[in-house]
């Protein structure tokens, strides 16, 4: 839910209520998206990501997530996620230039 948190809060500010929604909708309903709770587990990784690579608390708990669920990757545009050694990290811009 920490990615849901992040994506709302520029159209919330903007009071693009449409686009809250829409987010809201697909993360929240995609058949091929899975959302976790937060954990013992997955809090105790995001801290040892953020006491290793001085990352921000919401990009250590998304990142702890993707490796508590055995994701394959991780998608971001955060150039300073690739780092991250437990995970592949695929930045969208680099792929897009590609």
């Amino acid at each position: 839910m920490i990615t849901l948190l992040e994506v709302l809060v520029l159209p919330m500010r903007q009071n693009e209520i449409q686009l809250v929604e829409q987010y809201q909708n697909i993360l929240c309903n995609s058949p091929s998206i899975d959302i976790f709770d937060l954990n013992v587990e997955i809090a105790k990784q995001a801290a040892s990501y953020r006491a290793k690579y001085g990352m921000k608390t919401p990009d250590s708990i998304q990142v702890a997530t993707a490796v508590y669920a055995s994701a394959d990757y991780f998608l971001t545009n955060d150039i300073q996620l690739k780092a991250v050694k437990e995970i592949e990290v695929l930045v969208l811009d680099e792929l897009i230039k590609k």
